[in-house]
């Protein structure tokens, strides 16, 4: 069984081969241009590198419910080019395999789930912090959909006494993603998050409005952890700050495991989404 998985990001795609362990034989990636350009490339991937069936995680917002007439669409992304883009209708033209459709923070949340850092519990929500912010929550061993897929970067917070930073979302006045994805930090700082000192300021600030959000996913989903991964989380002097807030926040409300088990790093890191579709398509291939 040679298995496939798309990683379809805003900056770029990742197609790879694999197995049902997550074992990854190939890979390749692809720059995000145009729907044609890029489209063009997986089609050739596949073609050269044939497979059982597909996991496909896309950035979004997506259309998830199968009842939806837009369901396989990438939808409202304000990506030049992709907003009503048929997606899996284009891939079901060019590969004759089942595929397995959801968005990519979903489909790492699963390979952590499945194989990764959150393999021994049932419920757990893995949230990237990169260029934005996204969160897949995994309940019962299955991912979590509702009307459609969840959009937790964009929850409202409080907004810390003395930051007069105006929100980065055009959509918010203030937002975990406007406040603490990489832009944010960017224009917080004039740099690149990787060129700030690891005791700038501004990293407590930043995980200060992640140590909210983690409050708020506890007190809404109950999860047994909590991933933090993507570009912004590689700052690991983050973690025991955010720690630190979270307990302050919760303030004993509610019980949680220890918390350098409770929020954690990804296990599979920059593999998780890759993983992941590969095991999205072993079990595609187990309904088809």
């Amino acid at each position: 069984m040679i298995l496939g998985a798309i990683e379809a990001g805003g900056t770029k795609f990742v197609c790879a081969t694999g197995d049902e362990t997550g074992n990854v034989f190939d890979r390749v990636s692809i720059p995000t241009t145009t729907p044609a350009e890029t489209m063009a490339a997986v089609d050739a991937y596949f073609k050269a590198h044939p497979v059982d069936a597909i996991g496909i995680g896309s950035f979004g917002p997506i259309g998830v419910n199968p009842d939806d007439p837009k369901y396989g669409y990438i939808t409202t992304t304000p990506k030049p080019g992709w907003g009503d883009f048929d997606f899996l209708g284009h891939l079901k033209q060019h590969v004759d395999v089942p595929l397995y459709w959801t968005t990519d923070v979903n489909e790492a949340a699963y390979g952590e789930a499945e194989i990764g850092i959150a393999k021994d519990v049932p419920n757990s929500i893995y949230v990237t912090i990169g260029t934005g912010v996204g969160a897949g929550v995994i309940s019962h061993n299955e991912i979590f959909n509702g009307r459609t897929h969840t959009e937790l970067g964009h929850m409202r917070l409080n907004r810390l006494p003395g930051d007069d930073f105006e929100n980065n979302c055009p959509y918010h006045d203030i937002c975990l993603e406007g406040m603490a994805a990489g832009p944010a930090v960017g224009k917080r700082t004039g740099k690149a998050g990787k060129d700030v000192a690891e005791d700038d300021p501004v990293w407590a600030t930043v995980a200060d409005y992640i140590a909210q959000a983690c409050v708020n996913l506890t007190v809404s989903f109950a999860p047994d952890t909590i991933i933090l991964n993507g570009g912004v989380m590689k700052q690991k002097q983050l973690f025991p700050i955010i720690r630190e807030k979270f307990a302050a926040y919760l303030n004993g409300y509610e019980e949680v495991p220890a918390l350098d088990q409770y929020i954690v790093p990804a296990g599979l890191g920059d593999n998780s989404g890759v993983v992941g579709g590969l095991l999205l398509a072993k079990l595609a291939l187990s309904e088809a």
